[in-house]
């Protein structure tokens, strides 16, 4: 963004949200442009072809503390962490699956409830691509639910053996699915900087709702995605498995909240690397499920995209 576009964009701020909430959404977007200037020059963080897998599960938006305070509840995590190449999801997409790992993509499936799929992937690149999000997106919970990705990953690696499978859930990151915390901030908005909707941590920053609760909501959201992840380790060979995430969550610090894209704060880019293992028990079996009807505009829109 221009200084011009700035200037332009901060005078519709206060126009539409007056001289206090626009003024301060325009200072937001300046110091955020100043920080991704920097991001762009400073670029730090691991690149999942970088290393050696069979599998890796990414959870989206998962903060490497928010890992630690619920890795002694399953026997397939740890406080092991690293440091993402992003600090949002298109930018995570774009370091990992460029041109220079064409090799690693044609021997890969990719199981992805991220939409940035359909703005950064090229299905013909990879061995196997299935978007999730396209036709199991609950817009009662305003995501994907984790069971869906669990079911579908389990099916590429039965039916397609992949040599290399990644695995992308939408959890953590809000909406957070637990009831007692789904009221807590609106439908996804990925990478974005501003929705038309109060998002959970617009609401912490406002102090709509307390940080406690956040993060409380935050937590409870991983062990729920954690639940569906240990099925997914005991239906799937694959001696080498990373659990990480694209990014982590900014819950204040520096004055910033959520993932905006290209910001090299450490927080935002402290994430789990966790490596485990996953044997087929054949416990389980994938449920046949009919698609969602949402229209795909819709179902953008309703992911921030729109």
């Amino acid at each position: 963004m221009t200084f011009r576009e700035w200037s332009r964009d901060a005078v519709s701020h206060v126009r539409e949200d007056g001289v206090a909430e626009g003024g301060q959404r325009a200072a937001r977007e300046f110091y955020q442009g100043l920080l991704r200037q920097t991001g762009r020059r400073l670029n730090y963080g691991r690149r999942i072809y970088d290393y050696d897998w069979d599998m890796v599960v990414v959870l989206d938006a998962c903060r490497a503390d928010l890992m630690a305070e619920v890795a002694d509840e399953y026997s397939f995590t740890s406080r092991q962490i690293g440091y993402s190449c992003a600090s949002s999801s298109g930018e995570w997409h774009l370091k990992n699956f460029g041109d220079e790992y064409a090799e690693q993509k044609a021997d890969t499936g990719l199981v992805s409830a991220n939409p940035y799929t359909d703005m950064h992937i090229d299905a013909d690149d990879f061995h196997l691509l299935d978007e999730v999000w396209r036709d199991a997106f609950d817009s009662d919970a305003g995501t994907v639910l984790a069971d869906r990705v669990t079911d579908r990953a389990i099916t590429a690696h039965r039916e397609h053996r992949p040599g290399r499978l990644v695995v992308h859930y939408m959890q953590p990151h809000y909406p957070f699915v637990p009831e007692q915390f789904s009221d807590d901030g609106g439908g996804m908005a990925l990478g974005y900087d501003h929705t038309p909707w109060d998002t959970v941590w617009d609401r912490l920053r406002k102090g709509d709702i307390s940080r406690e609760r956040a993060w409380e909501g935050y937590r409870e959201n991983l062990r729920y995605v954690l639940d569906h992840v240990g099925t997914l380790l005991q239906n799937v060979d694959a001696d080498r498995v990373i659990i990480t995430a694209d990014h982590g969550n900014l819950l204040g610090e520096f004055g910033l909240y959520a993932h905006p894209q290209y910001v090299p704060i450490p927080a935002l880019k402290r994430v789990p690397w966790i490596v485990t293992s996953g044997t087929d028990e054949g416990d389980h079996q994938p449920e046949e499920r009919e698609p969602t009807e949402t229209d795909l505009d819709d179902q953008l829109e309703a992911l921030g995209y729109k």
